[in-house]
């Protein structure tokens, strides 16, 4: 492919993923395989330099941009060789008209950024939630030793606070890396491991992963626990829930139940667990503004209607965690979130809505105080964004 023909098929895929984030469509990187699928003329540095370009216009533009030629225009705005491809000769974007304008380029939607400042994120703070992400793995303990892992991978390197964890350039690659079909370790982002050690999970418990998802966190509490106790792992997703099982047998993990929850009645089925539980994990859906440098995207699909649906089912989901809790034991409330609507706030009401339960601080070794509860972030601990309570039953 030619320079200008890549800069085309960038804005093409862009008014791909500008569709699916105002319809809830696929993700970017699902549709930016799909699009390369069907176009097998194009070689991996075509590859590589598209995705580049279409990742550098979705970090540019907080708001969802009008078009694809929208979004490329406003990249193009400070790079004079990209400027060129427009209206070059062979498959390229059509030459830029005079008054034509470009997108805005901006952290986030205007509603959001007032969200994010209310929360207590300055500039640099929310700048920073668009900054690249490294490539963080947790050698697992029941399978690999750091030493051994930390050996074969060049360029990993310990995370500190993390005696699991190492971290790799962006971009790196594990997957075809021996380690990692042997279970030798599990990509995780740092934030996730440190959020996983604060549940405070122990050998012999009973725990409920009740957004279970795929396992991640699944899968760092069984090493945690050293495979001895029971982990039941519940979630309404069957697609993504049946990636637990075959992740299980990689690493090692034999104590994890998965469970398919029926939505809106998980209550019926968890009933034999009511009252039992040392620990109850509430990985809850959220609207994921602490992902944003590994889905810039996300940006632009949420709305405030939408951040109220999370923040409602959030409640309902920590109320049904509140039941299956020991006397003593409990709920840990974690969002890959930095708003408060969704963090603090949410673990206040639900303090406010349940009589003698209290919060503790998670034994973290990173973390701010905020509110009840500690928020991690890009900008102060080079993890991914996320707020965790403990929240601890009468």
């Amino acid at each position: 492919m030619t320079p200008q023909a890549r800069t085309q098929a960038a804005i093409e895929l862009l008014d791909a993923i500008i569709a699916a984030a105002r319809d809830q469509g696929a993700a970017a990187d699902t549709l930016i395989a799909r699009y390369f699928a069907e176009r097998r003329y194009a070689g991996s540095k075509d590859r590589r330099a598209v995705r580049e370009l279409v990742y550098r216009a979705i970090r540019l533009l907080g708001a969802r941009p009008a078009s694809g030629r929208a979004a490329m225009l406003a990249l193009a705005a400070d790079d004079a060789e990209l400027r060129r491809h427009f209206g070059a000769e062979g498959h390229a974007p059509a030459a830029i008209e005079a008054g034509e304008e470009a997108a805005v380029a901006g952290v986030a939607p205007a509603w959001l950024v007032k969200r994010l400042a209310a929360s207590g994120l300055d500039k640099a703070a929310q700048t920073a939630l668009l900054d690249r992400a490294p490539l963080d793995i947790r050698v697992n303990a029941l399978r690999g030793k750091v030493a051994a892992v930390l050996a074969e991978l060049p360029g990993a390197v310990p995370i500190e606070g993390l005696a699991h964890g190492l971290r790799l350039p962006p971009d790196s690659r594990v997957e075809d890396h021996p380690g990692w079909a042997q279970g030798a370790f599990e990509v995780q982002d740092a934030g996730s491991q440190h959020v996983a050690l604060g549940c405070g999970a122990a050998p012999g418990m009973t725990v409920v992963d009740l957004c279970a998802g795929a396992g991640g966190k699944t899968l760092a509490l069984a090493a945690a626990m050293a495979n001895a106790g029971r982990i039941i792992a519940s979630d309404t997703d069957r697609g993504r829930l049946g990636r637990l099982a075959p992740r299980a047998v990689r690493a090692g993990v034999t104590i994890a139940e998965p469970r398919l929850l029926d939505p809106g009645r998980e209550a019926a089925a968890l009933d034999d667990l009511t009252g039992g539980a040392d620990l109850v994990l509430v990985d809850a859906p959220c609207s994921g503004t602490g992902t944003w440098r590994r889905n810039p995207e996300a940006r632009w699909r949420l709305t405030p209607d939408r951040l109220a649906r999370l923040v409602e089912v959030q409640a309902r989901l920590l109320d049904l965690a509140a039941t299956l809790v020991r006397p003593g034991g409990a709920v840990i409330h974690v969002v890959c979130s930095v708003l408060d609507a969704e963090g603090a706030d949410q673990a206040d009401a639900f303090l406010a809505r349940h009589e003698g339960w209290r919060a503790e601080r998670p034994d973290m070794a990173v973390g701010d105080a905020r509110g009840t509860g500690l928020r991690l972030s890009p900008n102060a601990h080079s993890t991914d964004g996320f707020f965790v309570a403990r929240l601890i039953a009468p």
